[in-house]
């Protein structure tokens, strides 16, 4: 098994959430997903820490994604729509992947650990939505709730798109959320989003 061979950290991530779905995270070992991925364990570490790592790389890149994408959104959108522009610039990224991100959600849906683990994820990017708003010239209380309102559409995009039978891009669902948030504050509540979604 040669720790030469072509692009070993997808072929790791890959058998990883394979055996995480059939056999479960606890029960899946490090030895098991570098054998179903034709590598070494010496060449799994060499990639990640251990088998969380493949769920959650180390430095968050999605919240740095996310804040640089931020800071550097128009200057005349208002906050979370600058946000709501980061998010756009992002989900290109989960399309190119979108196997490897359903299969990963299916693993952290199905182990409460991983899920406050994700919601910790979550808050780590809230956190550098609102520096990046700071950044912008906002006041830190407004940053800090545009952008948890940011984080709680993402989410809600997120699943709608992971569970879409349709297959629609998640830009999509992020627009349609972040409408229905919008009706939110209507006299009939859901708006008009309601039925798109439950198309």
């Amino acid at each position: 098994m040669s720790r030469w061979k072509p692009d070993a950290r997808g072929r790791l991530e890959k058998a990883a959430l394979e055996l995480y779905n059939h056999k479960g995270f606890d029960a899946t070992t490090v030895a098991e997903i570098a054998s179903g991925a034709g590598l070494t364990e010496r060449t799994f570490y060499r990639h990640f820490a251990d088998k969380r790592e493949v769920l959650f790389p180390g430095g968050n890149p999605l919240a740095e994604t996310l804040a640089d994408a931020a800071a550097t959104a128009p200057a005349a959108l208002p906050p979370l729509q600058a946000i709501t522009h980061a998010l756009n610039e992002a989900a290109p990224d989960f399309e190119e992947r979108a196997d490897l991100v359903r299969q990963r959600q299916a693993v952290i849906t199905a182990n409460p650990e991983l899920q406050e683990r994700e919601l910790a994820k979550l808050a780590a990017i809230a956190s550098a939505l609102t520096h990046a708003l700071c950044a912008r010239g906002l006041e830190a209380a407004t940053a800090a709730l545009a952008a948890e309102i940011g984080i709680a559409v993402f989410k809600v995009a997120f699943e709608r798109w992971v569970n879409d039978p349709g297959r629609r891009h998640l830009a999509q669902h992020i627009r349609e959320t972040l409408d229905a948030a919008g009706h939110l504050t209507t006299p009939d509540g859901a708006g008009p989003t309601a039925q798109e979604g439950a198309r």
